[in-house]
């Protein structure tokens, strides 16, 4: 364990931090889950790298992290902060049995809950105050899986790598057809990590008006349109040829 580490993770959940990293190294790799290139480099690139998330995590929050694949950055997170609960959400069966078993090692049983689905699939059933993801899909592509699951005053959190401005430029207009809130950037870890890491976050433009299904710009305009057609249309059939 890098020394650096003591001044990211709570003392009282370092033995548990070193457990998860040897879970990763070893039934983590077994099963595909890390490469094996990836265990030299485990606490930079990835449970530091997930820990610094921490900084925009709001105290005492409810956070989903989607496509949580091996528990990075949720399991990270719960670890980092005992104050928030984490779900993690995850489709594949090998991966939510991993972590499955990671919760019950750790004994974060009462923090962290293990969700065998995918984003969609939560559509409608929960909203979250943070919903975080790493190196799961382009923004465009996030954005839908993500912003159902964001509470009016929450937001999105997702890691990137250095060329997010770039994609936030490229979904513009899909940000604005979720009526989104300016993105905001920022780099963390600057001190912690040998590569600071770059994280966006993504909120609601007008939290009043979030409701379920969420309101993409356009949609009520087109359903009022096409409404009036199916009324012209009706009218004209009754009112017969002039």
């Amino acid at each position: 364990m890098p020394d650096v580490a003591r001044g990211v993770f709570p003392s009282e959940r370092m033995a548990a931090v070193e457990r998860y990293a040897s879970l990763l190294a070893e039934a983590g790799v077994e099963r595909g889950l890390i490469g094996p290139r990836e265990v030299p480099r485990l606490w930079d690139r990835h449970l530091l790298n997930s820990a610094v998330l921490s900084e925009w995590v709001p105290p005492g929050v409810e956070v989903c992290d989607i496509g949580s694949g091996a528990g990075l950055p949720g399991v990270v997170l719960a670890l980092a902060r005992p104050d928030v609960r984490v779900t993690l959400v995850e489709p594949l069966l090998r991966r939510t049995v991993f972590l499955e078993e990671v919760v019950a090692e750790l004994e974060l049983a009462g923090q962290v809950e293990v969700v065998r689905a995918r984003a969609e699939e939560v559509h409608g059933r929960r909203t979250f105050d943070v919903v975080t993801s790493r190196a799961v899909a382009p923004l465009e592509r996030l954005l839908g899986w993500s912003m159902p699951l964001v509470a009016p005053s929450g937001a999105l959190l997702a890691m990137k790598g250095s060329s997010v401005a770039e994609e936030v430029e490229r979904t513009r207009a899909e940000l604005a057809v979720w009526r989104c809130a300016e993105p905001e950037i920022g780099r963390l870890g600057e001190s912690v990590l040998e590569e600071a890491t770059w994280v966006l976050r993504v909120a609601w433009g007008d939290p009043a008006s979030v409701s379920w299904p969420p309101q993409r710009a356009g949609a009520a305009k087109a359903g009022r349109s096409g409404a009036g057609g199916k009324r012209a249309r009706r009218q004209s059939r009754r009112s017969g040829p002039t």
